[in-house]
């Protein structure tokens, strides 16, 4: 273990910017090698990827390393390394299902860690140091096994000012206390950073608007959101919500970052808003991905590739999943261009038809062996 995890880590190191010319070979070399360890310590994975015919001798290049369906998290247990009692467990929140939730093991959170808080300061806060930010969802100590959770506090540890704090507990949000610490930092003219999951705004708006408060907040704001509405109260489209936070908390579009990440996964992807204006380049709406992690569309119908532009599903290579699977095949729909990705939202229905394939595949195969 403590071998492909420091391999891991030294690629980390090695590559903290997007995308470096030579990053490709490095990639797939390490991306082999984990698949080879994923292969011999990951029973469940060995039984898929032999069912299609995929080992080590015959896999060269990262593209042919089967994908886990996202949805094999919820039945099976995918850790290469013994999964202790004590172990730390991510577990998605089980909206679709509550019987069958996500479980993504962690022995270790140093590729976490790692993985996290380099890419935040590329495209979140690339611009500065620290900041105060007020956090809009539960810290890892009131939901230790929530990803989302660890990254909040994560980035108030690493990126907050003496000030930030998460105005979240298990019970309710405070929002008082939330209009209080916007309206010292506009007393103070500090910069802040809102930062929770995007439905965390639907109520937050819900309170602002019903005491009809709205802020001018100080330049250089931003905006933070991740994930969507599946399985909330209330949905609300993506461009009624950029409009409702512009005009409430006074900061404009190109300080609103998304990042799309999940709890089967250790890295996320970033808007390259922020990171274009940074780095005074033409500003893009897409998403960058870290060097560590690779994104690739496919045909919802074959899993075929599909021509950059075209519309598939999302395949997600990353590196620092070397525990339980580096390629997962997602729900989730998207477009690929040179500049990034889009984000399209959640594939339905009919068009499921690959995801479909794939984990009967996956329980055909672990079923055949015994194997839960």
């Amino acid at each position: 273990m403590n071998q492909i995890k420091n391999d891991v880590l030294t690629f980390i190191q090695q590559h903290p910017a997007i995308g470096t010319p030579n990053d490709d070979q490095d990639f797939n070399q390490l991306a082999l090698k984990i698949f080879k360890y994923q292969f011999e310590h990951n029973l469940p994975f060995k039984s898929y990827a032999k069912h299609q015919r995929k080992t080590p001798l015959l896999v060269h290049d990262w593209t042919q390393i089967p994908l886990m369906p996202i949805r094999g998290y919820k039945y099976l247990s995918l850790s290469a390394t013994p999964i202790t009692p004590d172990e730390p467990v991510f577990m998605s929140s089980g909206t679709t299902d509550p019987t069958h939730r996500s479980r993504n093991y962690h022995p270790t959170f140093e590729t976490w860690d790692a993985s996290m808080k380099g890419p935040f300061k590329q495209f979140v806060m690339p611009d500065r140091d620290r900041m105060r930010i007020i956090g809009l969802f539960p810290g890892a100590d009131v939901n230790p096994h929530s990803s989302l959770s660890r990254y909040v506090s994560k980035a108030l540890a690493f990126f907050g000012d003496d000030q930030s704090h998460i105005y979240v507990n298990e019970h309710a949000m405070d929002f008082s206390s939330i209009v209080g610490a916007l309206q010292t930092a506009i007393k103070q003219n500090e910069p802040v950073m809102l930062l929770g999951a995007s439905f965390s705004y639907v109520h937050l708006l819900d309170y602002l608007r019903q005491h009809d408060l709205h802020f001018q907040l100080p330049a250089a704001s931003r905006i933070f959101d991740t994930g969507g509405f599946k399985g909330q109260s209330r949905e609300l489209g993506l461009n009624d919500l950029l409009q409702q936070l512009s005009a409430t908390f006074g900061v404009a579009r190109d300080h609103h970052i998304n990042m799309y990440g999940m709890t089967e996964v250790c890295s996320q992807c970033y808007d390259r808003n922020l990171f274009d204006m940074a780095h005074h380049q033409p500003v893009h709406d897409t998403k960058l991905a870290p060097a560590w992690v690779r994104i690739r569309i496919l045909d919802p119908d074959t899993l075929a590739p599909v021509q950059a532009g075209q519309t598939g599903l999302i395949a997600y290579y990353d590196l620092t999943n070397w525990n339980s699977c580096v390629g997962i095949l997602t729900e989730d729909l998207g477009v690929q261009s040179a500049a990034g990705f889009k984000l399209l939202g959640r594939i339905k229905g009919a068009e499921a038809k690959g995801c479909s394939i794939a984990i009967d595949q996956l329980l055909t195969a672990t079923n055949a062996r015994g194997q839960k």
